[in-house]
Parts: C-alpha cells; structure tokens; sequence
C-alpha cells in the first residue's frame, strides 16, 4: 500500500501551476496507457519556485516548499525524485555540486559532492597493457569507473546547513513516487533503448530496467520498490548505512565484482573499497566569483571547472558591448570567449588538494583582458587556441603557453534543478551518475546506477613534457564541468541557473547567460534558443536549427560545426522586478522540462 505522508500533504493541481498531483496517473503496467503528467517550461507566481526536467520531481519540490520547507530542503527532496524519475542521469549511485544563496546572511556557499576514486587507483589506471588508454567505452561500462558516491552526504549535508527538515522527511516525496511509480514517457524510453545492450549485461540491471525482457512502454507506470527500500534505510539509519553500513558493503561489492548476466562478456572490475566511503568528505567550498555588468556571477570551484571558465568567459566578454552589436558578432564573440576559457580549463584546472590550480589569475580581469586581445572581431582563431600564461604579469597582448586538446570524453548526462523560496533562498543543484546510464551496472534489490564518474580523469597525458591537472589519483576527485550558477544584483538575487550535458554545460550556462543578460531575451526563450559549443576544437558542435539560423554567416567568419541533435536541458529562476519568481525550463529538449511555482499568478 502507498505510504502515508507524515510531512507533507499532496497538494491540488490549482495550486502547483502546470504540475499534475501525485496520483493522477497510477495504470499498472498492464492497464492501458495513459499520458504522462504535462510538462510546462513556464511558471510565474509566488511562494516559491521549482524548475526540473520532471514534473513528478517539480512536484515533490513544490510541495516541499507549500509545506513550509526551503529551498534546501526542496531542492533534495526533488532531488530524490529525480533519483526515481531520472535514474539514467542522477541518484543514490552519483554526485553533484550544489550552489546556496542564504537571504539571511546574503552569501552564497557551494557543497562539493563530487565522487572521489579510490585509495587504490593510480595515474595509470585508465592504461592497457598495451600501454595505450583503454576504450572510453570499455572504461565506462565496468566496475573501474566507479568512484565513491557523493549524493547521500551531500544531502545530509546541505539540510544540516541550510534546512529544516531531516533527511527522513526530505526523503518522503521520493519515496513516495519509487512506490507509486512515475508515467514512462518517450525520452525514458529512448534512454532506456539506447542502454538496452549494456543493460542486459548485467543481471540486476536488466531485471529493473527491462522489465520482462522487453522495453517499458510510454504510458505505463514505472516503479522502483527496489530504491523505496533504499530510501527507507536511509531515513532509517541516515548516511551512514553507505558510508559505513550494510549499503556501503553491498556497493563495493557490486564495483568490485559486477553482477554479470548469463552469458555476458566480463567487464573490468573495481577498486573501491569500504575504506574509501568511510573516508569521504562533501565538503563545503568557497565559490567562484566574477563581476559581470554590475552584477556577481558565482560558480562551482575546483574539482568544478564550470565556475572558474564560465567566470573567465564572461571576464572575456565584458570587453565587447555585445548589447550593441548585431547577433551574429554576439555568437562569434561569444564562441572565441568559450574556445579561450576551455583552453585555460584543459591547461590548469584540476582537484586543488592535488594540483595548483591559479583560480584567482584565472578570473581575474587583467588575465581576461590579455586573453581577449586574441579575439578578432571579425575571424575566428584557428582551433586550438593555444592556453594563456596566468602568472599575474599581463601585457596588451598574450604570452601563450603549448595549445591544449579537448579535454577528452565526458558523460552528456547529469541533471539540473534550480529552486527559490518565499525568503529569497536559492538552490543552484547539479548531480550526475555521468553516463546516460552510469556504469550501467545495478546495486542488487537497491534500486539505483553506479556512477562511472571516473572516466571524467584523463586517461593519459596529451603532452608528456606538460603536467596533465586531472590524471586519476587515490583519492583524487575527477575535474567536472557542471557550473550551477546564481547572479545577484545588488547583493539579491536575480536568477540562478544550470544544466547537463558534460562539458557542454560550461557552453550552455555561458550562452544562457549572454542571452539574458547582454540581449534581454526572455529566460524561457533564452534556455530555448538554438546552442553551440565550441570547446577549443576545431569544430563546434551545433544543433541543427543553430546552424540553419547562423551557420553559414559564421562559417564565412572561419567557424565548423558539427551538427548535434542537442545540447544540455537547462533550468533557471528568475526574481523579476514585481517580486514575482519566474520558475523555466526546457520547452523541446529531453522531451521538454517541468516549471512551477506555489501560488501562480500575483
């Protein structure tokens, strides 16, 4: 029987502006089909606002804060649900950043939830026998990609920081939905066939997420008593059933000897160890900060290199009046400022216990204005662009250091929410298992994805005479690209903002961003409007419908695209003048996003 709500009451549809209430769609898998609950990727009103891929997640979040609850405690209480409803991008198995503007102190803080590789991992970790870097695709799917999950004690630890819920209560909302079940929609299904193979590789996983051999349909209802256990637990006997209880023995020895269906090909085995979740941290970290047009940007730090070239970016962009120039020199511009930054992110951004990372050079306005002098106004740089030398002697032109690559492969998945309460609190929340699909491989009778966080190290140096920031270590927490953002004016909030993607969120958010902020566009049509990404590649990947609109012009100028079906699943709020909170998300990507706020109108 579905459990009784000891916190928090459902609340009626009238009152969660575009999200349909628990219960409004609980067909068994037999029954006939029945539609999802609607997604709207705009809501305006007051009370608070939440902004998820998912309206059953939407929903959780909402009533979290009807309730009385804050943005923290929404934000984890949503963030449970998506564990449920989004369990190919986030959950028990995963990690994330999570960025907090406090109203009653006016500071913004982050919490590092990042995962962390094992005592026992070495630099070489990601080398064959061969001597040359494994497949990205042999790493990804195996036990070795598996880190220390980071998402319990981050959420244990922003409710001790900032809540007022215990994580018993926090957990009510998804707990629900494991057993009530959420409608499959055709993304869950999509993502789910594009795993299939690596699904049925192992056991647990095929039985949960192929149930019955076969694909779930749209329409049915998906249910997960596996992971409502798991919750159970958790409440019961908080984060230390992982860290250092029953739960914890049972991930490692899932990493470690992963659960293989008959007949299936083995896969590589783990290092973790229960040693290494006694031992984990989520500390709380010092945000990045930039000056943008009057207003403060603040970011994810390091092991995050999201804050620190968004920051660099923006820093890079403040020289144009991009307000004032036509749209298509804003892209331009606003491609060389991405190209720059990720040159200096591959260059010298790592975990900071293990490598010196130069943050404060890296933001600084005199290191953006030498980087600036690089961009043409009218030409794009050849790819890659070299990285600069931020040592804190700046001439007017650039001393370049040796061009950097890529960065190598990260995972497209991840999620984002981005809540507000009626006291100006703001949660800016990024979490990941990587991979669609993580490592694909199941806890038994748990309910959730191991990460495969670890294939976000660099396998091997690019350049062997040049020191390599994010070669796996013991202990070392993997460089990220996810940039949960707020922005405030004059010390208050104005909005806040993320998204997945892998390295394209750095792209996504500074594009949102420049949108907003530099063109006025409307945050629902900036999260919507046609993306690039250039990552100091020689080609840029774009969305079809970008390089429809801009494509040739840019072409002209010395850009390359390759085409992408898309890029990234934002979300945001927006504090608008009137006082009213604007709540946005995806109208297309993802199947679209799910925006709400506790009273609408005003």
């Amino acid at each position: 029987m579905p459990r009784r709500r000891t916190v928090f009451t459902a609340l009626t549809a009238a009152v969660l502006a575009g999200v349909a209430p628990a219960g409004t769609a609980a067909a068994a898998p037999g029954d006939a089909a029945v539609p999802p609950p609607e997604k709207v990727p705009r809501a305006v009103g007051t009370g608070g606002a939440v902004a998820t891929v998912d309206p059953d997640a939407t929903r959780v979040g909402l009533e979290v804060l009807a309730a009385g609850g804050n943005a923290a405690d929404a934000a984890v209480a949503a963030a449970a649900a998506l564990g449920v409803s989004e369990p190919y991008s986030a959950g028990v198995g995963g990690g994330g950043f999570f960025v907090y503007y406090d109203a009653a102190t006016g500071e913004v803080t982050t919490v590092d939830g990042r995962e962390t590789a094992p005592q026992a991992m070495g630099a070489d970790a990601f080398v064959g026998e061969d001597g040359e870097p494994l497949p990205f695709e042999e790493a990804v799917t195996s036990g070795l990609s598996v880190g220390t999950p980071g998402t319990p004690l981050t959420w244990q630890r922003v409710l001790d920081e900032f809540g007022t819920l215990s994580l018993a209560e926090a957990l009510e909302g998804g707990t629900e939905l494991a057993e009530e079940g959420f409608v499959v929609d055709e993304t869950f299904r999509q993502q789910t066939a594009d795993n299939e193979e690596r699904f049925r590789r192992f056991a647990p996983t095929a039985e949960l997420f192929l149930p019955g051999g076969a694909l779930p349909e749209v329409g049915s209802v998906f249910r997960n008593p596996d992971l409502a256990r798991t919750y159970d637990l958790l409440a019961a006997d908080g984060v230390e059933a992982l860290y250092t209880g029953e739960l914890g023995e049972e991930v490692v020895r899932t990493a470690q000897e992963p659960p293989l269906a008959e007949g299936a090909a083995p896969v590589r085995a783990g290092l973790l160890e229960e040693s290494d979740l006694a031992a984990y941290e989520a500390p709380m970290r010092e945000p990045t900060r930039v000056e943008y047009r009057g207003l403060e940007v603040y970011g994810m730090a390091p092991p995050s290199s999201g804050g620190s070239t968004v920051g660099e970016a923006l820093n890079v962009l403040e020289g144009s009046d991009l307000a004032a120039l036509p749209e298509v020199d804003v892209l331009h511009t606003y491609l060389e400022a991405s190209a720059l930054g990720f040159a200096d992110r591959n260059a010298y951004v790592g975990d900071p216990a293990y490598t010196q990372v130069p943050l404060a050079e890296l933001l600084s306005d005199a290191f953006a204005a030498e980087r600036a002098c690089l961009v043409d106004p009218q030409r794009a740089a050849p790819k890659p662009v070299p990285a600069g030398v931020p040592d804190g002697e700046y001439g007017p032109c650039p001393a370049a250091a040796a061009a950097t690559d890529d960065g190598g492969p990260e995972g497209p998945s991840t999620t984002h929410l981005t809540v507000a309460d009626a006291e100006g609190n703001v949660a800016a929340y990024t979490l990941t298992i990587e991979q669609t699909g993580g490592s694909g491989i199941t806890v038994p009778d748990r309910g959730f994805l191991l990460n495969n966080e670890l294939t976000d190290f660099t396998f091997a140096p690019a350049d062997p005479t040049r020191p390599e920031p994010n070669l796996p270590a013991p202990g070392k927490r993997p460089r990220s690209s996810m940039a949960p953002t707020v922005v405030l004016q004059d010390g208050e909030p104005l909005l806040a903002l993320g998204s997945p993607g892998g390295a394209t969120i750095i792209t996504t958010v500074l594009q949102t961003l420049v949108d907003r902020l530099d063109r006025g566009t409307d945050l629902v049509d900036a999260i919507a409007a046609p993306r690039a990404s250039q990552r100091n590649a020689a080609t840029a990947d774009a969305e079809p419908a970008f390089i429809d609109a801009y494509g040739a012009e840019l072409t002209a100028r010395g850009h390359a695209f390759a085409a992408v079906d898309e890029i990234g699943a934002a979300t945001g709020v927006e504090f608008l003048p009137d006082g009213r909170l604007l709540a946005a998300a995806e109208t297309v990507r993802r199947g679209g996003g799910s925006a709400g706020v506790v009273q609408p109108g005003g």
